[in-house]
């Protein structure tokens, strides 16, 4: 079975309707996943989407650790950011091999934004940060990193390295499939990635309608 899982955590920009639109899109583009799960620690109803309660307080993006708890999936799993946006075919995403998109600003790295495993392939990750959530959410904790801001793909990034795991990118699996969204041009796609203060909410054009498509 094919999972895709996205976090909403309560409190920030994020609600109901950046999980309805994230499935929308990844029904009418992605049909290869099997199931949709939400892991929120909000009272969220969205159809087809099954709700997976946050067992941890971790503020922010640490939330996200918990899409590693072990025995939410089995098979093919993608974690995916809220603010992905599809707007053409995207069956690669399911595709099974450990897999990340590439750090847009730091080549070599990986961003969270978009990581697929298999089944229990990383439950050490969340065995791990679970263990020390204080230390690890520590700015320092993983040394010296190019990274400005320490988050969580920091902290997956040095425990995967550390265990000798380095997923494949996903930009060179598939060359055309992600891209990056700027106000500058009408079409982008398939997988559409938002970075920096850009968001599908501020967009325009295509992309926007892509968003808000019933």
């Amino acid at each position: 079975m094919t999972t895709l899982i996205t976090v909403l955590k309560g409190g920030g920009r994020y609600d109901a309707v950046w999980v309805e639109r994230l499935a929308r899109g990844v029904r009418r583009h992605a049909p290869a996943f099997d199931r949709i799960l939400c892991l929120t620690d909000l009272p969220l109803a969205v159809a087809g989407v099954e709700r997976v309660p946050l067992r941890h307080d971790w503020p922010t993006w640490w939330a996200k650790m918990e899409a590693f708890r072990p025995g939410l999936t089995r098979g093919p799993t993608l974690l995916c950011d809220l603010d992905t946006v599809l707007t053409g075919p995207a069956d690669a995403l399911a595709e099974p091999g450990l897999a990340a998109m590439e750090d847009y600003f730091h080549k070599g790295r990986l961003s969270s934004a978009l990581l697929r495993w298999d089944g229990g392939e990383l439950d050490f990750l969340h065995a791990a940060f679970a263990a020390e959530p204080e230390r690890w959410m520590t700015p320092g904790a993983c040394g010296p990193v190019p990274n400005a801001v320490h988050g969580d793909q920091v902290v997956i990034d040095h425990l995967m390295r550390r265990e000798g795991l380095r997923p494949d990118f996903l930009q060179r699996l598939h060359p055309n499939l992600l891209d990056f969204y700027d106000p500058r041009r009408a079409e982008h796609g398939p997988v559409v990635i938002f970075i920096g203060a850009a968001k599908p909410d501020t967009a325009t054009g295509p992309v926007r309608s892509a968003w808000e498509a019933p």
